[in-house]
């Protein structure tokens, strides 16, 4: 069945690849690859179509005892669910009904019909008794869906659901349950039940794919009352009594409805954690069908092995797959060419299914088969009676059983009868040609001898051969009757010397037994004299027909007549008088048939078709004749031996009576003789004497027992002439029936060819219509324009009628006055009263010939534009077929190095040869099919080639024939009109393209504009990092190092990528960098300053709001210079709240929380022009006045800052405090302490459960549902990223972009631009734009998503990893895609770190609950599922919470209290620590400049580690709570915690020694 395409493939551009013939189950898949089927359903069948065709005559078998399967497969979204009906919507329509609610209505339905049919024949109501079982096979795993106590993670436990297999093969299952049922409605609604509890989910194919195979079984079990299997029956003596009994049976079927789920691509379907499992899962079952079938299927497997234990799906499937059960098989594909791979692969599936052959027999209960095992065994021995009657069989004088010798001496007589037959037909053939040649040669004589004579002509010689022919045949004849009376004279004459066969009266018949013998002798008579009768009839009829015909019939017609003759004893003088009789009408017929010789020819078709029915009424009667005349031969033979037998017998009985009677009396006279042994004697001779009349009554009862069957053989008889007409008349109608029926299917499909080429032929008239109907509308359109912008002319002449001046009046007077008065004003004025009265005279023919010409230039106007507008349309249109072909050339590339990458897989496993045999078959499989998507494709840039040739050729032609025609045609004045039209067109374009223009320039001098301010930007910064770096080092090696070339270059390339989103972005960064390196603070300045630092200079304009540069849209124009300084000034004034001269210093520290852009396309303000001038003198000085700020300020010390656009929404949004950093004095026990605690971040409501930094921004995420963005340059939160659904468990940091993770999201933040979501990303790869999760507080995780742990960026900050359930989700931010997931983990993964090979390759190391760490390579432009490279081992005893890499190594810390130290390098375990912590290592981190490890424990504990040899170090009271983050930057170390904060620490001074 082939699905409808989807709205999405429609829009998506996807052509339809299947084509179904029309009247054939035949279907095409793209241009050469044809599959044929027992039923082939298009886009547009109906549902009740399929079911009428599919599974009607199912549910009639299962009320005959047959089982039945019905199961739909194909990929997921192709319509299995919507065809088999177990998807149930709120309101779907009566036609939308899937298989299983037609066949529930249609089982039902039968029951009742059954019930009412027995009522209204007297008969006994037949017991239904119907049940239900709806099964689900999840992950491998058999589920009940009517088990209503069942939990919803049930289905992640084992079930206790067991398959078990009887003794017959047949295959049950226990602990299911099973609901009785007894109507319709009541089933269906189980079927509700059990669909609801069907698990589903979203994939990226199908919005609700299902993900468990679902198998719906109704079991039937019916009594009946036994139905007569044949007439055989009349004969059985039960029957024959007058008090009928019935018998009943018992019959069950099982009928099951399967809905298979999906086959599914990964790559495709987008499918993580749960739902790739699943899909793992799905088509493991599904491979294991496949391998079934094929082994059922091929022919060359047959005798092999069927793996139907490799899944509990064929297990269950079993009876159905070459078993007892009728199965039907519905592929359900897909149309479109984007499924072209999926749709052949399902097809070849299908095909081999076609191939399989089941075994199916009646389900009877065993006293249902004993009674007709029985039924089978009487009519066996009904049979062998019959053959002891008619004397086939018989029993020998040794008793021994065997064939009567006439039997076999019948059909020797019979092969040698044909054998006569055959040889007298070739020799009637001989004669005639023989004639023929003999007739010919006395003709060609006579002729000779006529032309001698000079009398002869052609038809002389016609009318002399055809008597000639005449005559010979007449001689043929003559002598064929005198044969024929000598050999009846001597049978007579040898008859009369034997006794006739019924002379004598038999001593032993008695009256009884000759009158069935009389009765069957007088049918014989009587069946002679019709077919005496039928013969003559059919003599007559070829006397009417041509001489060959009736010669070639003469011949056996007395062959038959004679051995008819040799039959008879007592009739042969009658058979002459009747040979006597038909030589007189055969010679009378001869005569009338040479006078009626002209009537032969109109009369033959019917004479021919009489003929036909006589001749096979002859055949069917002399075939009865014989079979009664042997059957009464056989039954004299046995009456005589019946008599003989009995003869003996009572010979035997009186000579025993005679010795009996002598041995009594001999005792009597013995007076020795005691009386004891006369008794024995006695005794023995009454046993020998009963046990003789036991022998004789039993031969009586046979005697009359053959008297009956004697007595009803002619009954019998007549029976089996009749059903032997009877065969004969339905053989007939057979033939006439399947002639009708092929020439009705002829003009069927006759009639939906030409049908289909009239419906394609008014589509195309339809479609030629529109195309017509749009013109004509568009032409309406501007005719209607143009007659408005008339009429306005027109009322605005009159309202402006004046004297005209005489030049006007002279352009007036012109004979062609065409210029259009939209266009031209001056024509259009008219005459006023000043005017000469005969200019007034002569206006009037002017005006008329003037609308005259100008209707018929505005017509030829229109279809120039008309034209234009063509050819327009076809320059798109070609250009879109080009973007198609663009499209399938990727395509077919793509396809093209994904076959040679298979072709060099097979190559290389053929060479190794290790499980050759199925992986090159699956190999040749796939080439097979990338083969046949790549033709296909061919074949469609083919099309797209020869479809743009045609339009390019319709274009050229249309071009030379319609425009030129038109020019060519005009006059002078049709020409102005028309050149002053294009002239008109031509502006409007040329301002159209000239605004374009402008607006690229535009963009173009913002970018160049940009670029300059970046070179500018980079020289100050080096120029001043020179004049630091004599007296800071650190700064001098940077320094040194970008001079090299390193530097320079990462922050230019930097620049040009981000330059054009947000120019301010690499600047922002440029600031925070040389805050940290200069020891550069805000200047405290109270009053207006003349002055300016290197640091304003260089962020000169990042101070003003208004200098952002606009992130998508430049069709604005570009103001004039005085406007735009003006709106620039007056825009900063308003977003400061001061005058806009007032000047404005912010630091960048402030800047780089919420960057802002310096717009390339203005000029500088007065502002910066006046800062710009300011001496580097001046510069220097206040520079260093503010050098002395501290690094963090007090928070009592106050600013008048600006609040960034992100504090202004936070500040008028939420009520709530603003979070600081307030520093914290260390107690006087703890200041010699190395590592002290010199900050804390107060904020957050609830516990900060996760934590990031740079080196002047940190990033907070909590419990509350919040993130905090805080600057560690001010001391202050500048913004709170809210509206999660959930806590925020992780957050990262890069490149002015936020990720924080919620349940099972990622939202994506810009804090450039107020901090809004840009993206939000699920842990199923799919991308929504802006905040698509709900607001509202949801600790539920949507159906088909995972809990996200914890994600990561590569040090390059293009790729994200995410932690969600037991795999790891990779996303490229390039582009806001997910590429695929790492999978292998067991357990949920709990923490993962990111680190970049020396061959650029990611290195990500996950930590799970299963214990274990593993190790995953990803390259540049992986894809799909990746497994891991290394396990490392040994593995911790608990679930790993916590990693961290330094250089070659990598720590890991677990619930197990342990931290392990591993190499990269070498994948091995290096140290251990002994007992790491009192609880779960739940942070790690390296201190920034130290060789020393700091872990937090959920004790709230620190411990420090030498990073060498994890020796202990000392430990701090970090927390009271749990430590939940731990985060350094290049100089501090961050811990968040359960008590709301997150505390900033410093080393002071080498930690090696200790921490005190």
């Amino acid at each position: 069945r082939i699905r409808p395409q989807l709205a999405k493939e429609k829009i998506e551009g996807c052509h339809i690849c299947t084509y179904v013939l029309p009247g054939e189950p035949q279907l095409v898949l793209g241009k050469d690859k044809a599959f044929t089927y027992d039923h082939v359903f298009d886009m547009d069948t109906q549902q009740e179509s399929i079911y009428t065709h599919c599974t009607e005559s199912l549910i009639e078998g299962c009320f005959e005892g047959y089982n039945a399967t019905i199961f739909a497969y194909g990929q997921t979204g192709s319509g299995k669910t919507y065809t088999m009906g177990t998807g149930f919507d709120v309101n779907i329509e009566e036609d939308e009904l899937g298989i299983i609610p037609r066949a529930i209505n249609h089982l039902f339905r039968g029951v009742e019909e059954r019930r009412q049919t027995a009522s209204e024949q007297g008969k006994p109501v037949p017991e239904f008794k119907i049940n239900a079982q709806f099964l689900e096979l999840y992950n491998e795993e058999v589920l009940d869906l009517f088990d209503s106590t069942r939990d919803i993670e049930a289905r992640k436990q084992r079930s206790n659901i067991k398959i078990h297999e009887d003794a017959n093969g047949g295959i049950y299952t226990v602990g299911v349950t099973t609901r009785t049922v007894t109507s319709a409605a009541e089933m269906i609604q189980c079927l509700k039940l059990g669909a609801l509890s069907r698990t589903t989910a979203s994939t990226q194919m199908n919005a609700q794919s299902s993900r468990s195979h679902a198998i719906f079984t109704i079991h039937l079990c019916q009594v009946r009352v036994c139905s007569p299997d044949n007439d055989d029956n009349v004969t059985d003596n039960r029957l024959a009594n007058s008090s009928e009994i019935n018998e009943f049976e018992t019959l069950t079927a099982k009928f099951h409805f399967v809905d298979l789920a999906g086959s599914e691509r990964l790559k495709r379907t987008g499918a993580t954690g749960d739902r790739a499992k699943e899909g793992i899962s799905i088509n493991c079952g599904l491979l294991a069908l496949g391998n079934v079938i094929s082994a059922l299927g091929d022919r060359s497997k047959r005798s092999s092995h069927v793996p139907y234990r490799d899944s509990k799906l064929t297990r269950l499937l079993q009876d159905s797959l070459g078993g007892n059960s009728q199965t039907v098989m519905i592929a359900c594909v897909s149309p479109s060419d984007r499924d072209f791979m999926e749709t052949l692969n399902t097809l070849k599936y299908a095909n081999r299914a076609r191939n399989i052959k089941n075994k199916v027999m009646v389900n009877q209960d065993k006293a249902s088969q004993q009674i007709s095992t029985l039924r089978t065994e009487i009519a066996r021995l009904q049979m062998e009676l019959m053959e002891y009657k008619t004397g086939k069989r018989m029993v020998g004088e040794d008793g021994m059983e065997g064939i009567n010798d006439l039997v076999h001496e019948n059909s020797m007589l019979q092969t040698e009868n044909n054998n006569l037959r055959v040889r007298v037909k070739a020799m009637q053939e001989t004669i005639d040609a023989q004639r023929a040649r003999l007739t010919q040669i006395l003709s060609d004589q006579a002729n000779q001898v006529l032309a001698k004579a000079g009398e002869g002509s052609e038809e002389i010689g016609n009318m002399i051969q055809n008597y000639i022919k005449e005559i010979e045949e007449l001689r043929a004849k003559l002598l064929e009757s005198e044969a024929v009376n000598e050999s009846l004279r001597k049978s007579l004459s040898r008859a009369s010397t034997r006794p006739s066969l019924y002379g004598g009266p038999g001593g032993s018949f008695s009256p009884a037994l000759l009158a069935p013998e009389k009765e069957a002798s007088d049918v014989i008579e009587m069946a002679k004299k019709s077919l005496e009768k039928l013969k003559k009839k059919e003599r007559k009829k070829k006397k009417r027909l041509q001489f060959k015909d009736r010669t070639l019939c003469i011949f056996p017609v007395f062959f038959t007549r004679a051995r008819i003759c040799r039959q008879e004893g007592s009739d042969h003088e009658e058979g002459e008088d009747a040979d006597g009789e038909e030589e007189d009408f055969d010679m009378a017929g001869d005569e009338t048939s040479d006078d009626s010789d002209s009537d032969e020819l109109e009369e033959k078709e019917n004479v021919q078709a009489d003929l036909a029915n006589i001749t096979c009424e002859i055949a069917i009667k002399q075939k009865l004749i014989d079979e009664l005349e042997n059957s009464q031969r056989r039954l004299h033979t046995l009456k005589q031996q019946y008599e003989q037998k009995l003869a003996m017998l009572h010979n035997k009985i009186r000579d025993t009576q005679l010795e009996r009677d002598k041995v009594l009396h001999n005792m009597g006279s013995m007076e020795t003789g005691t009386e004891e042994k006369a008794k024995k004697i006695k005794v023995e001779y009454e046993r020998k004497l009963s046990s003789m009349n036991k022998e004789l009554q039993k031969l009586q009862s046979a005697q009359k027992e053959h008297a009956r069957l004697l007595k009803n053989q002619s009954q019998y008889e007549k029976q089996l002439k009749k059903l032997q007409l009877d065969v004969t008349e339905m053989k007939k109608t057979k033939v006439a029936l399947m002639r009708q029926m092929k020439e009705q299917q002829e003009r069927n499909r006759v009639t939906e060819c030409r049908r289909n080429r009239e419906i394609a032929s008014l589509k195309k008239d339809q479609r030629r219509s529109e195309h017509q109907l749009k013109q004509m509308e568009a032409q309406k359109r501007q005719q209607e324009l143009i007659l408005r912008r008339k009429n306005e002319e027109v009322t605005a002449l009159r309202r402006q009628v004046r004297p005209v001046s005489g030049k006007v009046s002279r352009k007036i007077s012109l004979p062609e006055p065409l210029q259009e008065p939209s266009h031209r004003a001056t024509p259009g004025r008219m005459n006023t009263s000043g005017t000469s009265a005969v200019n007034g005279a002569r206006s009037s023919p002017v005006r008329m010939g003037s609308t005259y010409l100008s209707r018929t230039a505005r017509a030829k106007w229109q279809s120039l534009e008309r034209r234009v507008t063509d050819i327009i349309m076809q320059r798109m249109t070609i250009s879109n077929m080009e973007t198609d072909m663009n499209r399938l050339l990727k395509q077919r590339e793509e396809l093209t190095r994904r076959r040679e990458r298979v072709s060099r897989k097979r190559e290389k496993m053929a060479v190794e040869g290790a499980d050759a045999d199925r992986s090159l078959a699956s190999l040749n499989e796939e080439l097979e099919s990338l083969s046949a998507n790549i033709d296909y494709i061919n074949d469609s840039i083919a099309d797209c080639q020869a479809n743009i040739m045609q339009m390019e050729e319709a274009k050229e032609e249309g071009d030379t024939v319609d425009v030129t025609a038109v020019i060519s045609s005009c006059n002078l004045s049709e020409a102005r009109f028309l050149l002053d039209h294009f002239m008109t067109m031509a502006i409007s374009k040329g301002l159209q393209a000239a605004q374009k223009d402008s607006q690229l320039k535009v963009m173009e001098g913002r970018l160049k504009q940009t670029e300059i301010n970046s070179a500018t930007q980079n020289q100050l910064l080096f120029h001043m990092l020179k004049e630091k770096a004599e007296i800071n080092p650190e700064l001098d090696a940077l320094l040194g190092s970008a001079l090299q070339g390193g530097k320079q270059q990462r922050i230019h390339t930097v620049s040009e990528m981000l330059v054009i989103e947000n120019p301010s972005l690499c600047f922002s960064t440029l600031a925070s960098d040389l805050m940290k390196l200069c020891g550069e603070s805000r200047p405290r300045s109270k009053a207006r300053r003349r002055t300016t630092t290197q640091m304003e200079l260089l962020y000169a304009g990042s101070g003003d709001p208004s200098c952002e540069s606009p992130t998508g849209d430049f069709s604005v124009p570009l103001l004039p210079l005085s406007e735009r300084l003006e709106g620039s000034a007056d825009m900063q004034g308003h977003a400061l709240g001061q005058t806009p001269d007032r000047e404005q210093t912010v630091s960048p520290s402030a800047l780089s929380a919420r960057p802002v852009g310096i717009s390339g396309s203005r000029s500088p303000t007065g502002t910066e022009r006046r800062l710009l001038e300011r001496s580097p003198l001046s510069r220097r000085k206040v520079q260093e006045k503010g050098a002395t700020a501290t690094h963090i300020p007090a928070p009592t010390h106050t600013h008048t800052l600006p609040l960034s656009t992100a504090e202004a929404k936070t500040k008028g949004s939420d009520h709530k405090s603003i979070g600081v950093i307030n520093p914290v004095t260390a107690p006087k026990n703890n200041r010699g302490a190395k590592l002290q605690c010199v900050y804390v971040a107060e904020g957050h409501t609830k516990p900060v459960l996760c934590v990031d930094a740079t080196d002047d921004l940190l990033f907070t995420g909590s419990k509350d549902r919040t993130c905090k963005v805080w600057n560690l340059v001010t001391g202050q939160e500048i913004m709170s990223l809210a509206d999660h659904p959930s806590s925020v468990v992780s957050v990262r940091y890069t490149s002015s972009l936020v990720f924080t993770v919620s349940t099972a999201y990622i939202k994506v933040w810009d804090i450039r631009d107020s901090a809004k979501c840009i993206r939000t990303l699920t842990s199923s790869g799919q991308v929504g734009s802006g905040d698509i999760c709900s607001s509202v507080r949801s600790l539920s995780i949507p159906p088909g998503e995972s809990q996200i742990n914890q994600i990561a960026l590569n040090p390059s900050g293009t790729f994200l990893y995410a932690a969600a359930g037991n795999a790891v989700r990779m996303w490229d931010l390039r582009k806001f895609v997910s590429t695929g997931k790492l999978t292998g983990h067991l357990g949920p993964v709990m923490c993962l770190t990111v680190d970049k090979l020396a061959n650029g390759q990611d290195v990500v190391l996950t930590g799970s609950k299963d214990h274990h760490i593993k190790m995953f390579e990803v390259a540049e432009g992986a894809q799909g599922s990746i497994s891991s490279s290394q396990t490392f081992d040994p593995a911790h005893q608990d679930g790993v919470e916590s990693l961290t890499v330094h250089g070659d190594v990598f720590y890991s810390g677990s619930r197990d209290y342990y931290i392990k130290k591993w190499d990269l390098g070498s994948k091995q375990l290096l140290q251990q620590s002994v007992s790491a912590q009192a609880d779960w290592v739940s942070a790690l981190g390296v201190v920034p400049g130290s060789p020393v490890l700091l872990s937090g424990c959920r004790g709230g504990l620190l411990r420090l580690w030498h990073a060498d040899s994890l020796a202990p170090l000392g430990e701090v009271r970090g927390h009271d709570s749990p430590i939940n983050g731990l985060a350094t930057n290049s100089s501090q170390l961050f811990t968040a915690s359960d008590d709301r904060t997150v505390k900033i620490w410093e080393a002071k001074g080498s930690l090696e020694e200790g921490v005190h």
